[in-house]
């Protein structure tokens, strides 16, 4: 079942359940869904699907945090967004996956103490792995914290 088929399930039993704010946070998640489907024309991969919802939850964010603190309507109507959209989100990797990763680059590089002049080498195997499935920021840092200086 793909996620568009998953959200609109979702929105139906929202508008059953006359939850407006959660039906309208469906539907432009939805919304997106169909418009990078139509995009492509053709059906969208799993990976595809969960990153437009990561792109949405992301600019809702931007959203949230661009609005003038005394604009609580929609600083609220933003974090209602959020919340809905992770539910649909994958689970982001956390720090000891995203080692467990950076280690078998390094075994695939044949680096065993990487110094920042890897990094650019590094980065560009370890961050195809791990797109998608983990925040970019959190996979520097922690690449950051395994470097000798």
């Amino acid at each position: 079942m793909s996620k568009i088929d998953i959200v609109r399930a979702a929105m139906v039993e929202a508008m059953k359940a006359k939850d407006k704010t959660r039906k309208d946070a469906l539907s432009m998640l939805l919304s997106a869904l169909k418009n990078a489907q139509i995009d492509k024309r053709e059906d969208l991969t799993e990976e595809e699907e969960n990153a437009i919802v990561k792109k949405e939850i992301r600019q809702t964010k931007e959203t949230f945090d661009m609005a003038p603190a005394d604009r609580e309507d929609i600083r609220n109507e933003a974090a209602q967004r959020i919340a809905v959209y992770k539910e649909f989100a994958p689970e982001d990797m956390g720090a000891e996956q995203i080692k467990e990763v950076i280690r078998e680059v390094l075994a695939e590089l044949g680096i065993e103490e990487p110094s920042g002049a890897d990094k650019g080498k590094i980065m560009k195997v370890l961050m195809p792995k791990v797109k998608g499935k983990a925040d970019g920021k959190l996979v520097n840092e922690t690449l950051a914290g395994m470097m000798k200086k």
